[in-house]
C-alpha cells in the first residue's frame, strides 16, 4: 500500500527551488559539514521494503565560478542522496565506510536506490554501518520534479501530467517548460573538470579532514561514473603535483565499478593516443568548444525523440503510475497530449517491425496495458531496444506475444556483433500482438516460471535465471526521490571532454598516473551488461543482469539467492 506524504513536504523536496525546505535538519547531522546556512538535509519518505535504511536529500551551497556565466541560483548548490542504516551513527564521520557514487549518462541519484539500500543492509548483518552517497550532477538543478512528487503525495498520476502538459499549477507553482538549448548556456562550461571538482568539493565540505576522508570513503560509479572516477583518481586539486594529499586517489581508500571500469579513456584505447595526433585532437577540441558556444553543438545530450528531457521525465511519470496502481489500466499514452516527440518515441519503442513503424499502425494507443506492463515495455530487456536503459523486470502476459523485429530483427541482433550487443542488449525482443484485444498484464521477475511465450527461433523469451529486478522497486526508484532516477539535462561537454581529454586545457590536472592503481578496486559486472571490456580475473559477474540491473536488482533473487552485486560490494567496503 502506498505510504502518502504531505503535498507541501513533497514539493519542498524539489531541488530546483533555491530556498531551504522548512523540514531541514541541522547541519550537525553530518560531522564537518558546511555551516547551517550553507547545508540543508531533508528526510525522504520511502515505501521501500528495506525499511532498516533511511534516506535524506542533502544540498550544499558550492557556487560555480563566475566564469560559468549566468545560471539559476539553484545551480550554485550540489546535491546527493544520503542512505544510511537507521541504527547507525547520525554523523557521517562516524560511519564505518562511505561509498560515494557517480551516476552514468542520463542517470540521476535516484537510480542507486536499490543497490544502496541492499548494500547497507548487507553490511549491517556483519555489524558494520555503511553509508551510500548517490551524487546528483549539478545540471540536475534545472529539473522540476514538482509534478511527479505531488502526484505521488496525492495518489494521482494525472496530477503530474496536468502539471507538465496542461499548465495546471501545484501550490502556486507552474511548470516553466523544458529548457531549450539557449536557456542552458552555462552548461557549455560544465564539463569534465567541473564535474570532478564538484565531487571533490562536496567530499571535502562533508568530511574536511583529508586523512579521515581517505580512511572513510570509497569512490566509484555506474557506467560513465567509472570513467569519471578514473579521472578523479588522477586529478591534482591544488595545482601542485608535488603535493599529494589533495590528489584524487588520496580521497578514497578503494574504488567500485558498477558495469563499467575505473579508467580514463575509451575501452581499449586508454593511454594509446600517439603524440603526433595531439594537434589534431586540439583542433577537434577547439571546434567542439566553438560549437558549444555558438549553440551548434547541443549543450545537453538530446535527440528529437527517445533521448531528451521530456522523454526522460516520461519515465518518471510511467514509474509513478506503476507505483500507484500497477494493475490498473494505463491511459498515459492517451492522457498525455500528442506531439512529435511522444508520437515518434512511441513508434520507435512499440513497433513490431519496420512496416509497422513506417505505417504507424497499429499504434500503442490500440493496445490495453496495465501500468506495470507499460513500464515494463519501456524498460525491460525483452522490450526496450536500447541496452543502456534495460532492466530485467519480468515479462508480458495476457495475450499473444511475438518477436519485436524493430529497430533490428532479433536474428540479426543475436548475431554476436559487439556493436549490436552494446547497443541493443542480449535478449530477443518481444511485443504484444493483439490490438484492440485483451488487457496485457505484467509478470514480475519472480513470477515468470512457466510462461509459454517463445521467440520465432523456438526459445523462450525469458526464464527465471535472467530476471532479477522487482518492477515495484523500479517504479519506486523512478518516482519517489527528490533527486530522481533519470537525468533530464546531461551536459554534452562531459562526454566531449572525455573523448578529447588528450587535448591541452581539458584534463591537464589529471597528472597522477598511478592514481587508479593506488587503491584496490572491485569490478561488479552484469553478465548481460553493456560489456565495456571483456571479463577479467577477479571480476564479480552477475548472471542475467543487464546494464541497469547492477543498480536495481532485488535483494532476494529467484531461488532465494541473495543479490550478488550488493553482497559483494558490502563485503568489499567492510573487509
Amino acid at each position: 500500500m502506498r505510504r502518502p506524504i504531505p503535498l507541501a513536504a513533497a514539493v519542498a523536496l524539489v531541488v530546483t527551488t533555491g530556498a531551504a525546505p522548512a523540514s531541514a535538519v541541522p547541519a550537525t547531522a553530518a560531522a564537518g559539514a558546511a555551516n547551517a546556512a550553507e547545508r540543508v538535509e531533508t528526510p525522504v519518505t520511502s515505501s521501500s521494503p528495506v525499511t532498516e535504511v533511511t534516506e535524506s536529500a542533502v544540498r550544499l551551497k558550492i557556487p560555480l565560478p563566475a566564469s560559468a556565466g549566468p545560471r539559476p541560483e539553484a545551480c550554485d548548490w550540489l546535491s546527493y542522496l544520503r542512505f544510511r542504516h537507521k541504527d547507525g551513527p547520525a554523523a557521517s564521520a562516524r560511519a564505518d565506510r562511505i561509498l560515494v557514487a557517480q551516476p552514468g549518462v542520463l542517470e540521476g541519484a535516484g537510480a542507486f536506490n536499490s543497490v544502496a539500500r541492499n548494500t547497507i543492509a548487507q553490511a549491517a548483518k556483519g555489524g558494520k554501518y555503511v553509508e551510500f552517497w548517490a551524487l546528483d550532477r549539478r545540471s540536475n538543478c534545472l529539473e522540476d520534479n514538482t509534478g511527479v512528487l505531488a502526484g505521488l503525495a496525492a495518489g494521482d498520476a494525472h496530477l503530474a501530467v496536468d502539471y507538465y502538459y496542461r499548465k495546471k499549477p501545484i501550490d502556486g507553482r507552474t511548470f516553466a517548460g523544458y529548457q531549450s538549448n539557449d536557456q542552458v548556456t552555462f552548461l557549455q562550461n560544465v564539463g569534465l573538470a567541473q564535474t570532478i571538482r564538484d565531487q571533490y568539493d562536496l567530499m571535502a565540505a562533508e568530511i574536511p579532514d583529508q586523512a579521515q576522508r581517505k580512511r572513510l570513503m570509497m569512490c566509484g560509479g555506474h557506467s560513465l561514473g567509472g570513467v569519471l572516477t578514473g579521472f578523479f583518481s588522477k586529478w591534482d586539486f591544488d595545482g601542485d603535483r608535488s603535493t599529494t594529499a589533495d590528489a584524487g586517489y588520496n580521497q578514497c581508500s578503494g574504488y567500485f565499478a558498477l558495469d563499467t571500469r575505473i579508467q580514463t579513456g575509451l575501452p581499449g584505447l586508454e593511454g594509446q593516443v600517439p603524440a603526433e595526433l595531439i594537434p589534431l585532437i586540439k583542433f577537434g577540441a577547439d571546434a567542439v568548444r566553438t560549437g558549444l558556444e555558438n549553440g551548434i553543438v547541443p549543450r545537453t545530450l538530446s535527440a528529437p525523440a527517445v533521448i531528451n528531457s521530456e522523454t526522460m521525465n516520461l519515465l518518471s511519470i510511467a514509474g509513478l503510475a506503476a507505483r500507484l496502481a500497477p494493475g490498473g489500466r494505463s491511459d498515459l499514452a492517451t492522457y498525455i497530449p500528442e506531439s512529435f516527440n511522444t508520437d515518434t518515441t512511441y513508434r520507435l519503442l512499440f513497433s513490431k517491425d519496420l512496416a509497422t513503424f513506417i505505417k504507424g499502425s497499429p499504434k500503442i494507443q490500440d493496445f490495453a496495458f496495465t501500468n506495470a506492463a507499460a513500464l515494463g515495455a519501456l524498460m525491460d530487456d525483452d522490450s526496450e531496444p536500447l541496452a543502456f536503459i534495460q532492466t530485467s523486470v519480468g515479462f508480458f502476459d495476457g495475450g499473444r506475444i511475438v518477436d519485436k523485429d524493430f529497430p533490428v530483427p532479433n536474428d540479426l541482433a543475436k548475431a554476436g556483433l559487439p556493436f549490436l550487443r552494446n547497443l541493443l542488449g542480449t535478449e530477443n525482443k518481444a511485443i504484444p500482438d493483439e490490438p484492440n484485444g485483451p488487457l496485457y498484464t505484467w509478470r514480475n521477475y519472480d513470477d515468470v516460471a512457466g510462461l509459454p511465450y517463445k521467440s520465432k527461433d523456438g526459445t523462450l523469451f525469458t526464464t527465471p535465471e535472467t530476471e532479477v529486478t522487482d518492477i515495484a522497486e523500479l517504479a519506486r526508484s523512478l518516482s519517489e526521490h527528490p533527486l530522481d532516477f533519470t537525468e533530464d539535462y546531461f551536459p554534452t561537454k562531459i562526454v566531449t571532454d572525455i573523448a578529447l581529454a588528450a587535448a591541452p586545457g581539458i584534463a591537464d590536472p589529471a597528472v597522477h598516473d598511478g592514481g587508479i592503481k593506488a587503491n584496490p578496486t572491485i569490478n561488479l559486472e552484469g553478465g548481460d551488461g553493456i560489456g565495456f571490456t571483456d571479463p577479467q580475473p577477479g571480476d564479480v559477474i552477475a548472471p542475467g543482469y543487464q546494464h541497469l540491473d547492477v543498480l536495481t536488482a532485488a535483494a532476494v533473487q529467484n531461488g532465494g539467492k541473495p543479490e550478488l552485486i550488493s553482497t559483494s560490494l558490502a563485503r568489499f567496503a567492510t573487509g
